[in-house]
């Protein structure tokens, strides 16, 4: 499985947003973004998911962020199903639980063609800096719905918002990892019964 790479870019009256990714990156993160809370996210998914992403965006910021952090994540979603291609002999599923003090959350993923959010998460506050908080679902919907892939996220504790988000985008990165790495023993192998996902 070589190649996994994606380049996509997406040009709205609202955003104009880029993004590249290597699924068998190291790690390595390049972003310009406007909202630096989401940057600080996404180096989370990036690091602890092992994928080289660039992400380069252009919204309009000066209304609020939202249009921008639900936009990156659509072009995020549309880059990884670009980047897996026909999904042949990936382990498809995938799962992490991560904890960061008193936070802990668990993410499972399945690259199931089925685009689905399941989203339980309350944060003790509304904003985290400058940030809202309510974005982070509109981020992980655009994900799921054009990396069409079914994705349940639920924080079990917590009351720092902080360390919740964070635990949710380290979780989501460990995951994503797990459900994309090949599977030596289905090699060439559509991991469905079905034959196509």
């Amino acid at each position: 499985m070589s190649g996994r790479k994606a380049s996509v870019r997406r040009d709205t009256l609202e955003t104009r947003i880029s993004v590249e990714l290597d699924l068998d990156g190291g790690g390595k993160t390049e972003f310009s973004t406007g909202v630096p809370f989401l940057e600080h996210m996404l180096d989370q998914i990036a690091r602890h998911g092992l994928i080289d992403l660039v992400v380069h965006a252009k919204g309009d910021n000066h209304i609020d962020d939202h249009h921008t952090v639900e936009d990156i994540g659509i072009t995020l979603g549309q880059a990884m199903h670009q980047a897996l291609g026909d999904k042949k002999g990936i382990r498809r599923y995938g799962h992490a639980y991560v904890p960061l003090d008193e936070a802990l959350s668990r993410v499972v993923i399945d690259f199931s063609g089925r685009p689905g959010l399941s989203y339980h998460v309350t944060y003790p506050r509304a904003r985290i800096g400058a940030f809202d908080v309510d974005l982070l679902q509109e981020f992980f919907q655009g994900f799921v719905n054009h990396a069409q892939a079914t994705v349940h996220i639920d924080n079990l504790r917590g009351g720092n918002a902080h360390h919740i988000a964070e635990t949710i985008f380290k979780a989501f990165g460990r995951a994503l990892r797990m459900a994309a790495e090949a599977d030596p023993r289905m090699a060439g192998v559509m991991p469905s019964t079905k034959g196509s996902l």
